[in-house]
This record gives structure tokens, sequence and C-alpha cells, in this order.
């Protein structure tokens, strides 16, 4: 029995067919007719020496051979496409695909993109915002703003930010509950999304760092952290927020943080891409862009203490 491969159009007339189990859908995928679909599929069957489908009364099945060859062959074109793709994307320095976390996207990404759009009118920009860890050789992705403990193997990881978190609230706010005594006062606001962090950083842990005494049962809860912050910015209370998000609003004026003490979280985020492409031009525009830019968040660690969390 020879190994020789058939022709390629036949193994893809194949895959496609067992994944639809329809070689009229298959033809239509493939842009042939069912017959032209038939043939190379009758034309691997030959190769094999043995049938692939049993062809039923306006169905298809597959035999025991086509069983065994069925997973092999989507893999085979699943990686062949892996690869396709990630040619195309060495060879292309135009095109940049960025993914990052909703809340990442709306709040520190979007309101700077016109910034990096107008100094780099040869990048052109694609975002998918997404909390999915995107797969570099599966997904046309070139970069991923990751949050989390890193660890990464395999890739280029660099870390973005310290995080830490304190209590942010409007200015006309900060005037009636801008101090600890007047703070138990306010409405707080609950980003529930905090939870996801290995150390406690809610409103208990930040008043037992703060050597406060706080009631925290009542107010809003929101399970992203945007919409915490939206509703803050909004004036509806004060928020527990992560100055990643926040540093935006705190520049413009929209948030104040009045607050000494500020928790420090083990999870950051981190700027990703795989090993060796950060050397790639439109990658290191990117990169120097982002990082020139979340300098501005350094300047309101000034004048605090932060501190990590611990339990009560």
């Amino acid at each position: 029995m020879s190994d020789r491969l058939p022709p390629l159009t036949a193994l893809r007339a194949f895959e496609a067919a067992a994944r639809h189990m329809s070689f009229a859908k298959a033809a239509d995928e493939l842009n042939v007719t069912p017959a032209a679909l038939s043939f190379q599929i009758k034309s691997l069957e030959e190769h094999l020496g043995a049938p692939v489908f049993r062809r039923l009364n306006r169905a298809v099945e597959l035999t025991d051979v086509g069983l065994v060859l069925r997973p092999g062959v989507a893999d085979g074109f699943s990686a062949l496409t892996a690869a396709w793709r990630a040619a195309q994307r060495v060879h292309d320095t135009k095109n940049l695909t960025v993914t990052a976390g909703p809340a990442f996207t709306s709040k520190w990404l979007a309101p700077r993109l016109f910034e990096f759009a107008q100094n780099h009118p040869e990048i052109e920009l694609r975002f998918s915002a997404s909390l999915r860890i995107m797969d570099f050789d599966r997904d046309d992705v070139d970069v991923a703003i990751r949050f989390g403990l890193g660890g990464e193997e395999g890739v280029y990881a660099r870390p973005l930010i310290r995080e830490w978190i304190t209590p942010m609230m409007t200015p006309d706010l900060a005037e009636q509950f801008g101090t600890l005594d007047t703070l138990q006062q306010a409405l707080f606001i609950h980003d529930e999304s905090l939870s996801f962090f290995a150390q406690p950083t809610d409103w208990d842990a930040w008043a037992l760092a703060s050597d406060i005494t706080l009631d925290t049962s009542h107010g809003l809860r929101f399970s992203q952290a945007d919409h915490a912050l939206d509703a803050a910015i909004s004036g509806a209370g004060v928020v527990l927020g992560r100055v990643s998000l926040a540093t935006r609003a705190l520049e413009q004026g929209r948030l104040v943080a009045p607050f000494e003490v500020g928790l420090i979280t083990q999870s950051q985020f981190r700027f990703v891409c795989p090993s060796g492409h950060e050397d790639r031009p439109h990658v290191a525009a990117f990169e120097a862009w982002v990082f020139e830019e979340i300098k501005a968040s350094r300047a309101f660690e000034d004048g605090r203490r932060l501190i990590e969390p611990t339990a009560e």
C-alpha cells in the first residue's frame, strides 16, 4: 500500500463533506458543483482503495475508514490555516489586531485611539474586546492586553501598570464625603468583578487597611468594572475604583481619589505578543505608545500609601 497522499483538493472535499455530512452543503462552501465535489471524493476513495462515505437516500454517513480519516484531515487543515494566517501576519506590517477585555478597551484604549491613529496613520488597528484568552497560533491576533497573575510561557509579556484600588467619586461628592469621617454617609458602589482577585480587595478590605469601620452592606452592585465606574462618573455614589481603568476620568477631573490608602493587587495588565514579534515595526510602535500613555497613571501614586490587602 502506497503512502503517497491524494490531491489536496480531494482531501479538502472530504473534510468539508465530513463536517457538514452533506455533499450539497460542502459543495456550496467550496464554491463547486455537487458533481465536482462527488468526483473529488470518488478520486480520494480510489486513491485509498476503500469508500469513505456510504451514499444513502438523501443522506451520507462515514464508513469506518472515513471515521478514522476525518479527525486527522480536520486537524491538518486547521494547522494549515493557522500557519497560513501566521505567515500573512508576519508579512503584514499595516494591520494590527489587538485583543483586550471589554472594560480595559472601553475605559483605557478607546478614549486614546485617536492619538495613536494621528501619530501612526500607516497602521490600521483592529480590536477584539473579549475576556477569552486568545491563541496566537489559532486566532488572528497580534497583541493581547491580558489581566491576571501572568506566568505565560513561550510569549513576550511585559507588565503594563501596577494595579491598585481606592475610593473614587465626582468632585461634587468629594466635597460631601471626601474625608474618613463623612465617607460612611455616601452611597457605596460595589464592583463585584473585584472578587476575581486572589486577595480581598472589596470595601471591607479597604476599610481594614485604612483603620476605620464602615457599614458596606448597602449600595449599588455591578458585575462589570466599567459599569461601576460609569455609575461613579454620573455621580451615583463612591466606587472602589481600579487606577488602570479610571486613569482617563481622573486625568479629566470627572473623578477624584481623595483618600491616602490604596490596595495593591497581585494581578495586573500585561502587554503580550508571540516571542520575537515585539520587534516587528507596527507591534513595536503600538507597545511604545501604550507604555508612554500608561505613564500618566503613575502620577496618581504620589502621596499615597499603597498597601497589600490582608484578610481580617
